[in-house]
């Protein structure tokens, strides 16, 4: 088969390295090989090939942490499945191993590339607005980076819950998105200031929640328009820089900061993805929820991807496709 290898750690399009004559890899107890017919390109696959996330597969690897195949062999032949790959062998190839117990039914609304973009970021929006926050219909939700993967997720998750959306972006052809996606207020903070917009959109009172998948300034902002009893979930640090929280601000105006690792519930908590899954297959079967993907590229445009995604320049997903 051909799958891209990563041999030594660095820029995507540096280090990714297409083999042409690998074996495919081996299913083992519990496993199930597939054929990947889409592969969503996530930030921490660009991460993983710089050997900055906390996942760090030896070398060499193939990367990619999201697919949707179909199963090639067994009972199950045949079955259109979603999910994240057993590493090392990522979903930049032609095949990839699942593990059974935590691959899920692809929704029969979604094609491949839209249905391989539903699991993490989705995943992750879903466990960060209704197991972690706990966003209630009418209240404020504030999303960073909302024409991102995993911020459009939380934009189009937030309006099936009834909440008031204000999405922040960067420029205005994200802005175009984010509004097209819904939110009801979209303010671009290359030209605003985000702080000065949440608290005139809500008169003065703030954000009831902040999904920050970006922190830095991101997050220093948000604790400046959080509301009284507000929830700031942390998601990630797409802007490379963790924020130092003052806790004593927290306690003074009574908001709760709130971390996400969305990975850890596939071992703690498997049953609660399993039920995520199936609320997030309700939406999409009912057009509530639809993946965004702006560009669908061929397995030969894999590292140019990775390599846009990491630096900080797409909009919704772009998905690899399988021949």
């Amino acid at each position: 088969m051909r799958a891209w290898q990563v041999g030594e750690l660095g820029e995507p399009r540096e280090v990714m390295r297409l083999a042409e004559d690998m074996a495919r890899p081996v299913a083992g107890p519990g496993q199930l090989l597939v054929r990947v017919r889409a592969a969503a390109v996530n930030f921490p696959d660009a991460l993983m090939v710089r050997g900055h996330y906390q996942v760090r597969p030896p070398l060499p690897f193939t990367p990619g942490v999201e697919l949707c195949g179909e199963v090639v062999d067994g009972a199950r032949r045949g079955e259109r499945l979603i999910g994240n790959p057993v590493l090392p062998h990522g979903a930049f190839a032609e095949y990839a191993l699942l593990d059974a117990s935590a691959a899920f039914p692809a929704p029969e609304a979604l094609d491949d590339a839209e249905a391989s973009a539903l699991h993490i970021g989705y995943q992750t929006a879903w466990f960060a607005l209704h197991r972690r926050a706990r966003l209630r219909a009418g209240e404020t939700l504030l999303v960073h980076a909302a024409a991102g993967g995993v911020g459009s997720a939380a934009v189009q998750l937030g309006r099936a819950a009834g909440a008031r959306v204000i999405a922040v972006v960067g420029g205005p052809a994200k802005a175009e998105t984010a509004r097209a996606l819904g939110a009801d207020l979209v303010v671009d903070r290359t030209a605003e200031d985000f702080v000065a917009a949440v608290k005139e959109a809500t008169g003065g009172r703030g954000a009831d929640v902040v999904f920050d998948p970006v922190g830095g300034d991101a997050y220093t902002g948000s604790a400046k328009c959080i509301a009284f009893e507000g929830r700031i979930v942390v998601v990630g640090f797409a802007a490379g820089q963790i924020p130092a929280p003052a806790l004593n601000h927290a306690l003074v105006k009574n908001y709760a900061i709130l971390g996400l690792h969305w990975g850890l519930y596939n071992t703690r908590a498997p049953q609660a993805v399993q039920a995520a899954h199936e609320e997030l297959t309700k939406l999409a079967e009912a057009g509530v929820v639809r993946p965004l993907v702006s560009a669908r590229v061929p397995l030969a445009a894999a590292p140019d991807a990775v390599q846009h995604v990491a630096d900080g320049l797409s909009v919704g997903r772009i998905v690899v496709l399988g021949d």
